[in-house]
């Protein structure tokens, strides 16, 4: 890991859309999710609009709420044209300018995107952004030991009750794996 002139070396950096977060409230796992040896960032415009009028506090957390440059809030803008008409129906709504400017922030800072949206993750891919959701945040959090396995399934039970979206079947099967 790099190391910077303090002598602190900088955690890995993940930029987070508004989905992932709803799906940690919802499984009640924000506080440990801020407990992971991450970082999480948000775009500005999406933390002001969207999370913080319902779950403010997050900030206090350690959630870096971040500035999109000029050039990426420019290269967001134009992500609609250039791949909405590709994303399938059967996916559900294409992703908002916000979905964009995340994919933008994950760019500018090249790093991971969180984002549980299949169409999101489409265009990431096709963008060269790494991709990570829901999923592979509860691994991590098994991994670290911040959570049993058991208490990943009651937080997926949490999620399912909340009327999150997630691969249920998936979800279970690389949960059983880590046992």
């Amino acid at each position: 890991s790099t190391r910077n002139g303090s002598g602190s070396h900088r955690m890995r950096l993940l930029i987070s859309d508004a989905n992932i977060l709803i799906d940690m409230e919802a499984g009640a796992l924000r506080e440990t999710l801020f407990q992971l040896p991450m970082q999480f960032g948000i775009p500005d415009l999406l933390y002001y609009e969207e999370i913080e009028p319902g779950s403010p506090g997050l900030e206090e957390l350690g959630l870096q709420v971040m500035e999109v440059s000029g050039d990426f809030v420019a290269y967001a803008q134009q992500l609609p044209g250039q791949h909405n008409h590709l994303l399938p129906a059967k996916n559900g709504p294409k992703p908002s300018h916000n979905d964009y400017l995340a994919l933008a922030l994950a760019k500018q800072e090249t790093c991971t995107l969180l984002t549980g949206d299949t169409n999101l993750r489409i265009v990431a891919n096709k963008e060269q952004v790494n991709v990570m959701g829901t999923i592979g945040l509860l691994c991590a959090m098994i991994e670290n030991q911040l959570l049993s396995v058991d208490d990943a399934f009651k937080a997926l039970d949490r999620m399912k009750s909340g009327k999150r979206r997630l691969p249920w079947p998936e979800a279970e099967k690389v949960l059983n794996a880590l046992r």
